[in-house]
């Protein structure tokens, strides 16, 4: 990587430039609780223009289009060298969720459109049993009885075709 004096948004951030954007989220939002001008113990001058940094930081790494020519403008490249995790040979103990690429289901609340869908497959698996049950109750015991096959004249003969055939085998055996 070529150095400048100006450190990188990754180091601003205290991240390796392969962190994943959960990683990113994390350390700008708790670097940003820490440096907010409101929130913040350091005086005003010291601390605007360290979260002014921070801000301009995340806004590029956030973005998935200028964080690719952030790390060409710096000299990462993501697919030049593949390396193995630095916990590759330690033993597997249990699975740590926070490098899950996936979203924690605490890291943000549901959306309103989230919120409907949930509602709509509880109104239809409601809606599902409340007919069952409307269904079992006027049919009663006639759902659980078999129909008997009906004989007809056609069904009738050949029954009685069938029976005096195996008489006359039975009698000739």
């Amino acid at each position: 990587m070529p150095q400048s004096s100006k450190p990188t948004h990754y180091s601003l951030l205290g991240l390796h430039p392969s962190a994943s954007v959960i990683d990113i989220r994390r350390a700008y939002r708790e670097l940003s609780k820490r440096y907010h001008p409101d929130t913040t113990d350091l005086p005003t001058a010291i601390a605007t223009p360290k979260f002014q940094q921070i801000n301009e930081a995340y806004a590029t790494l956030s973005h998935p289009e200028r964080r690719l020519s952030y790390d060409l403008k710096i000299g990462y490249s993501r697919f030049g060298v593949i390396q193995a995790p630095p916990d590759l040979n330690r033993p597997v103990s249990r699975h740590d969720w926070s490098k899950s690429a996936y979203l924690d289901a605490s890291d943000r609340p549901l959306s309103s459109g989230e919120i409907f869908a949930l509602f709509m497959l509880v109104l239809t698996f409601v809606g599902c049993l409340l007919l069952a049950i409307a269904i079992g109750l006027t049919r009663g015991d006639a759902a659980f009885q078999t129909r008997l096959l009906q004989s007809t004249p056609s069904v009738q003969q050949q029954i009685n075709h069938l029976s005096q055939l195996i008489t006359l085998m039975v009698i000739k055996n």
